[in-house]
């Protein structure tokens, strides 16, 4: 008995030290790798074994709304910030042999978008975690499916499309209705936003409205922001994300395919000749995905992605716009007066060249997307062993190595949030740049890879001509209706899950003057 007890110690010390030596010997062989290829770049402490203690930081600075902050503490913990040693590029090691890269760095981000694309891409594990919400959508895909999901959807946003005004000039209209009567009671814009930018997706999708704005539909809003609620935490928990249930997660993708599939079979009821029919008259994006597809799957899945594309970029940007300007009365006047030099006072809707045209409402949008741009933290993964071209050893300048299957996030809004990538205050750069100035952009223009919000290379995003018109447009009709806007307080905290929004939401009051409120 005693023997057996013995032998069994044994046992177990000698299967404890062929682990603990397995465990070694991958981190030795992971590091000869990283080593052959650059360098490794400054390391993320982290206490708990395996460093599973960081999706729990992670994720808990998510839900505090200071995922901007813990991604500073990142750099700032590693030695890599502005004052230190690095470029802006940290690494982080978990479980046994998982390396992943973090960085804000202009030249790693401009080599992961363009100079090194084809070596970089979302991954087998990207799209294996996004597939249940995004299947294998232009979002989730990499090499020649990639490629033929953008050449589906590119015709949909050419120049004839994205100028389509009429379509953007009727959900406005819905949207002003709601607004209030001009005497600058409060509201909740952001969630009018949200409903604004679903109808004028679906209409711009599928031919015509849902009508969220004449009937909220809070079903589907709330199931498709449970949804991403639930995959952004997913990313954030890593392997802790297995004890975390996600039960209202399937729920609110029934939600979503019930809502997206009767539009899909009504396309697929159309014959070849209806559906040809209406690519001579007004061509809708399901009728293009009906003639390249009958696969409900691939219709499903492109459907979905151009929704959380179309509804909820254009929203949250247009909700951080009008929080600013309810702050900052002066840029009011200054959009007001340059909405009157071009349309003067009748009230008439801008044109597709107007909008363009307009120089203050550019700057305003950008502005905008340089402090709250709408995608704050995005993810690549090596396709091939490869290198970053800094970030790596003492002083942060040696390439960094990328084994095949490194997972690289980057964060767009750290990037245009780092005070050393801009230029000293000076006549030609007013005002500190982590303030909201449009004025800065009439003398100062962004170094290239700077100023990405739109992301850039060959996976820039496809739609950012209409979401320009769309919030370029969508702003003139409000300032053109309404003289004032008041601020209830709602304050710049910054809400971080898969895009970007006010975490308290936008409490605004919109007031007309008398004559308007008469004229009404």
């Amino acid at each position: 008995m005693i023997l057996q007890v013995r032998l069994w110690q044994y046992f177990t010390l000698a299967a404890l030290l062929a682990y603990v030596a397995s465990v070694y010997l991958r981190r030795y062989i992971n590091w000869k790798k990283v080593v052959a290829l650059g360098a490794h770049s400054p390391r993320v402490t982290t206490r708990f074994i395996f460093g599973l203690d960081f999706p729990v930081h992670s994720t808990s600075a998510i839900l505090r709304n200071q995922a901007l902050e813990f991604w500073e503490w990142i750099y700032e913990h590693t030695g890599t910030d502005s004052k230190g040693t690095g470029s802006y590029t940290a690494e982080l090691h978990i479980l046994v042999d998982v390396r992943v890269l973090f960085t804000a760095d202009p030249e790693n981000t401009k080599a992961i978008l363009t100079t090194q694309f084809q070596d970089f891409g979302k991954g087998e594990e990207f799209h294996k975690e996004w597939h249940d919400f995004l299947g294998d959508s232009i979002f989730t895909t990499d090499g020649q499916q990639w490629h033929n999901s953008r050449q589906l959807i590119r015709p949909m946003f050419i120049r004839e499309k994205v100028a389509d005004l009429p379509l953007i000039e009727t959900h406005v209209r819905n949207l002003i209705s709601l607004m209030g009567a001009g005497d600058g009671s409060p509201i909740m814009l952001n969630k009018l936003l949200f409903r604004f930018s679903l109808d004028a997706s679906t209409h711009f999708l599928f031919g015509h409205s849902v009508g969220s704005l004449d009937k909220e539909q809070s079903e589907f809003a709330a199931a498709f922001d449970e949804v991403q609620r639930i995959q952004s935490l997913e990313g954030r928990l890593g392997p802790l994300r297995h004890f975390r249930s996600k039960r209202s997660f399937y729920e609110g993708l029934k939600t979503i395919n019930h809502f997206i599939e009767p539009f899909i079979s009504e396309a697929l009821s159309m014959s070849p000749e209806e559906l040809e029919t209406k690519l001579s008259r007004s061509d809708t994006f399901i009728h293009a995905l009906a003639r390249y597809t009958r696969d409900r799957k691939v219709m499903r899945d492109q459907l979905a992605a151009l929704l959380l594309a179309g509804r909820d970029t254009t929203a949250g940007t247009l909700s951080w716009v009008f929080l600013e300007l309810a702050k900052n009365p002066r840029v009011v006047e200054k959009l007001r007066t340059e909405i009157k030099e071009f349309l003067g006072d009748d009230g008439r809707p801008p044109t597709y060249q107007e909008i363009k045209d307009m120089k203050y409402l550019t700057y305003t949008i950008n502005e905008t997307l340089r402090l709250y741009p709408v995608v704050p933290f995005n993810v690549r993964s090596a396709l091939t062993d490869t290198t970053l071209p800094r970030g790596g050893g003492k002083d942060g300048s040696a390439p960094v190595g990328c084994p095949k299957g490194t997972v690289i996030g980057y964060s767009t809004l750290l990037m245009q949030r780092r005070r050393d990538l801009y230029p000293p205050i000076s006549p030609s750069f007013p005002y500190d740049p982590l303030e909201w100035w449009p004025e800065r952009w009439a003398t100062w223009t962004p170094k290239a890879w700077n100023f990405i919000p739109f992301n850039g290379g060959p996976r820039i995003c496809i739609g950012q001509q209409f979401a320009m018109v769309e919030m370029g447009y969508t702003i003139v009709r409000i300032l053109q209706e309404f003289d004032q806007i008041i601020d209830y307080g709602s304050k710049r905290i910054l809400h971080a899950q898969i895009i970007l929004t006010p975490a308290e939401g936008v409490k605004v009051g919109f007031v007309k003057s008398t004559k308007k409120r008469e004229k009404a």
